[in-house]
């Protein structure tokens, strides 16, 4: 008959109170870090479905803020663009119309060059981005809105040579720029005319074409052209001028309308904030653990396991006759 000794029972039982302390020394390590309990079915039991309800609130609540996130940054870049297009136009108005007051034929050219390089820069504005998304192109947004202006002023300029009064050529303009079949929206502008983007702002805008098409008919008056039409229509100059009066009121007006919709963000962005602390207090009240406790019953596991090192030690080096003595 096989007699197991005494010490190695003794040893399995300690070698099995090791590994169980480890695991848990293990287990309490990384609550007193996280501060939350790792087995929380164990720990809540029949409320761990309460757990994962407001587990998932929370994190229903990080998505609806990162989507807030992109729309006010998409919403920043086109206000930023907005602006550069209402502080690049402002003044040409009155100072077309002044000159055009008092016959100052120079002042006039001068103007129409200034119209040119505004209309240029309204364009880069307009091909603004928000990381691989052109925030004027509508649903094409992967298409850049605009190229040059080179295209438009020809068109404009030849609509200027075939009309055959101003009544005539402010018909065509506005076949021109309106039409869904006309030139601004099948060859000049290569993004889409909608967008499905509640908030997205498109170059079919009114406001936009109130403006480029007030700065192409302003860009072409100039001495450079010397268009017969508008030298016998004055007239023509006057109204584009206006144009981009109008114009810039309505790109106000735009601007004010998006700033309305930055404020419906940045207050649901502070209801998310509301509702997150709320829930976050719910949650850690029923996950939560203290991470003090927590580290202090790790020091005690700490504890614990070296007196058993120490104890299983001494057990290895027991011998038969210290068991008999």
């Amino acid at each position: 008959m096989r007699i197991i000794p005494p010490n190695s029972i003794v040893s399995a039982s300690f070698s099995q109170n090791i590994a169980d302390m480890r695991a848990r020394a293990t287990i309490v390590s990384e609550e007193s870090v996280t501060g939350q309990y790792v087995d929380l079915t164990k720990h809540l039991g029949g409320r761990i479905g309460d757990a994962m309800i407001s587990g998932k609130a929370l994190s229903d609540i990080k998505d609806q803020r990162s989507l807030l996130g992109i729309r006010e940054a998409r919403l920043d870049f086109v206000q930023e663009s907005l602006g550069g297009v209402q502080d690049r136009i402002t003044g040409l108005e009155v100072r077309m119309l002044s000159a055009l007051g008092v016959g100052d034929l120079s002042g006039q050219d001068l103007v129409a060059r200034d119209a040119k390089a505004a209309l240029s820069d309204v364009f880069s504005a307009l091909n603004a981005r928000h990381g691989d998304r052109f925030l004027f192109a509508g649903d094409e947004t992967a298409t850049q809105p605009f190229s040059n202006t080179d295209q438009l002023l020809t068109d404009i300029r030849q609509l200027a040579s075939i009309a055959t009064d101003a009544a005539d050529f402010e018909t065509q303009l506005d076949t021109y720029f309106q039409s869904p079949t006309g030139p601004w929206q099948t060859s000049i502008y290569q993004g889409a005319a909608t967008t499905s983007d509640p908030d997205g702002v498109t170059a079919t805008d009114p406001a936009l074409i109130e403006v480029i098409s007030g700065l192409a008919v302003m860009a072409i008056s100039g001495m450079a052209d010397s268009l017969p039409l508008l030298s016998q229509y004055p007239e023509i100059v006057r109204s584009s001028a206006e144009r981009i009066g109008t114009g810039t009121t309505a790109v106000i007006n735009l601007r004010a309308d998006l700033g309305i919709i930055q404020e419906r963000i940045s207050k649901e962005q502070l209801s998310l904030d509301t509702e997150e602390t709320i829930l976050n207090s719910v949650y850690n009240g029923m996950v939560g653990r203290d991470q003090y406790d927590a580290a202090s019953e790790l020091k005690q596991l700490e504890a614990s396991l070296e007196a058993a090192y120490v104890l299983t030690s001494r057990l290895s080096n027991l011998s038969l006759l210290n068991f008999l003595r």
